[in-house]
């Protein structure tokens, strides 16, 4: 009898399964809140240098002390980090307005040219409209100190980096449950302490312990899913507890649509967790750890308690350690075996794998966030464009498994890359003031993303053998957090040079694309065990031969590393 014999015993998807799979899929609502919250909580408003504080303006209305001290370019509007050393009266007219039909752009310009500008020494005056306030606003991140919003995006996407290593340790040695319970409640914290952050400093420290947690509670959620449900549901649960970061952009949203302050809107998506927090307690440790962890008498007394919520009060009685023993006799066996990071790389087919690889999950990470994180930039309502931003990965992701299973999982790896690489490129080429084209071709860039970050998942568990798999997949998705953490700092050009990141983004997913060319093609391919398995299957063809064992020890492998890199 295999484990996965033993839970169809003990009531397969039973009442239990539904409940517990619900429970621990509602988090994962809110990680999507807390990885592309800087759209809402960063966002720039527009904003100009304030008047000097010793110069006495009484008598002017606030547009007309705006007029004579902060300077215009060439399209009228007000220079943002710049201001006038000394009063321009001369802009008043006679009745102290100022009418732009008096004079033509080019004298206007001209007499610019010999004013003498200075910064902004006394600070920045914003143009409240979408948010009541933002970090931006709080601690003037603008101009020389512009670069300290994309600092803090990429601070904490280090913590979820940080964290996918830590966390994944700590609960192979102490146990999905108590770091599942240890995450929600640093998340609760974490996140509650941000919105109360008194200095960025400190914001940027409790955003890294936040994403730290993040990467706890995803690593470990999915771990007990997969866990406690047979193989024949596990894709179908896969896929649907993936849907729940989808609808979290939405729910998202719509919280910031209706929560203009940063630090309510921060609170708002931390405080859940600790709801969170309080019902993980009722969740049971995987049976499947405390066997291999020498647990047998708790494996069999958690087995006894999930048959009995599933109304199996005989099976339940049927339940013993010998019976569970057997059940997990292979990965007993399997779990004696040592493999590292080497291992990937000690032959040339492996190594091809593991460096295509690495650059499709560096790539496909940070092109997403490099289009995800500047919502600004379309000039659409920042609300409306996440909502489609989120929305396109529902059809994405359909699209990709239909042609993963027509075409393969190559070609589907490939174009999805480059297709996303393309429209990033063909964006840099539209004018700004083609909005419904930049949102077109950036929403089609954003759903070939989501497709490439689904066919990821499936193609490097296939490509992997049985015995490196989950090492594998943990170097690959430490290089998807490194690329999102790194694309936050490639904005930084853009106010120099402001075409360049979009080249970057496009280059760099087109390139790691073709990449892709270079892998094996998997699909009707049996699934590998041992390395000598992947040579063989270097550049032949097989029949699909997957055991039920095998195929669960696979989905066992793949599922628990399903959300450490979901985006």
């Amino acid at each position: 009898m295999a484990f996965g014999d033993l839970l169809e015993l003990a009531g397969g998807t039973g009442r239990f399964q539904v409940i517990h799979v619900t429970l621990l899929s509602m988090p994962i609502l809110m990680m999507a809140s807390h990885n592309i919250l800087q759209n809402f909580v960063a966002s720039v408003p527009p904003h100009h240098c304030n008047a000097p504080r010793n110069l006495s303006l009484s008598g002017l209305s606030q547009e007309q002390t705006r007029l004579i001290t902060v300077p215009r370019d060439m399209n009228g509007r007000a220079e943002q980090c710049q201001r006038y050393a000394a009063p321009q009266w001369q802009l008043l007219t006679g009745n102290g307005t100022y009418n732009p039909l008096e004079m033509n752009a080019s004298d206007y310009t001209v007499e610019l040219s010999a004013v003498e500008l200075e910064a902004c020494e006394d600070g920045w005056e914003y143009d409240m409209v979408d948010r009541s306030s933002t970090i931006i606003s709080e601690w003037d991140l603008v101009c020389g100190f512009r670069s300290l919003k994309e600092t803090g995006q990429s601070i904490y996407m280090a913590g979820v980096l940080l964290g996918s290593a830590i966390f994944g340790r700590l609960s192979d040695r102490f146990g999905r449950r108590v770091l599942l319970l240890c995450a929600n409640l640093m998340v609760a914290v974490g996140g509650t302490c941000t919105a109360f952050a008194p200095s960025f400093t400190f914001f940027c420290v409790f955003r890294f312990i936040t994403g730290m947690a993040i990467s706890g509670l995803v690593l470990n959620s999915f771990s007990l899913i997969v866990e406690w449900i047979p193989t024949r549901v596990r894709t179908v649960v896969g896929t649907a507890t993936g849907y729940c970061y989808t609808i979290g952009q939405l729910v998202l949203a719509l919280l910031a649509y209706y929560i203009r302050d940063w630090r309510w809107l921060t609170l708002a998506v931390s405080l859940p967790f600790c709801v969170s927090f309080l019902y993980s307690w009722w969740f049971l440790e995987s049976a499947r750890w405390l066997v291999l962890n020498r647990k047998s008498e708790q494996a069999v007394k958690n087995l006894k308690t999930v048959a009995r919520w599933n109304g199996r009060h005989e099976e339940a009685d049927k339940i013993d350690i010998d019976m569970l023993q057997e059940s997990m006799k292979k990965e007993m066996f399997c779990s004696q075996s040592s493999y590292s990071v080497v291992d990937l790389l000690r032959t040339p087919t492996m190594r091809n794998i593991t460096i295509c690889m690495s650059a499709v999950w560096f790539s496909t990470s940070f092109a997403y966030y490099g289009l995800s994180m500047d919502l600004q930039k379309f000039g659409v309502d920042i609300y409306l464009i996440q909502v489609i931003f989120g929305a396109v990965d529902i059809p994405a992701k359909i699209v990709i498994s239909v042609t993963m299973s027509i075409f393969g999982r190559r070609p589907s790896q490939c174009g999805s890359l480059v297709l996303s690489g393309v429209a990033i490129l063909c964006n840099i080429f539209v004018p700004y003031e083609k909005q419904t084209v930049r949102t077109v071709l950036a929403v089609f860039g954003k759903g070939c993303l989501a497709a490439s970050f689904n066919c990821c998942y499936l193609y490097t568990g296939e490509l992997y053998p049985t015995v490196v798999r989950q090492t594998g997949m943990g170097w690959v998705s430490m290089m998807g957090r490194i690329g999102a953490m790194t694309a936050p700092m490639v904005l930084l050009i853009e106010e120099t040079v402001p075409w360049l990141p979009g080249c970057i983004y496009g280059v760099v997913a087109i390139s790691c694309g073709l990449a892709a060319f270079f892998l094996p093609e998997t699909v009707g391919g049996a699934l590998p065990d041992t390395m000598q398995d992947v040579d063989d299957r270097s550049g032949k063809k097989t029949s699909l031969d997957i055991s039920p064992k095998k195929e669960e020890l696979l989905m066992t492998d793949m599922n628990n590393s399903l959300l450490k890199v979901a985006p």
